[in-house]
């Protein structure tokens, strides 16, 4: 059973990597998973959402629950930040 206090937990969680690049998988059906990276952009009080660029300076913004990130129903990672002198290094 979820929690109000774990849903409070998350969203804080959430509110502190705001601005941060994300991957967030789920499950899309069928044995198909639907992959988003983004930028986390907002917490509301029961979903967050995300800013996803589509290329060509184009990006759509999708929203999960945290419901949904507490029962693993879509799962989260953070994207590694490289410095722009490991970028050109590397």
């Amino acid at each position: 059973m979820i929690i109000s206090s774990d849903i409070e937990l998350c969203r804080k969680k959430f509110e502190e990597i705001i601005g941060r690049r994300v991957v967030l998988k789920t499950n899309g059906g069928r044995k198909r998973i639907i992959t988003y990276v983004g930028v986390v952009e907002c917490c509301y009080p029961n979903v967050f959402t995300v800013k996803c660029d589509r290329g060509e300076g184009e990006y759509s913004i999708v929203s999960f629950s945290y419901v949904d990130v507490l029962t693993r129903t879509v799962r989260i990672g953070l994207v590694a930040e490289h410095s722009s002198e490991e970028q050109a290094a590397g």
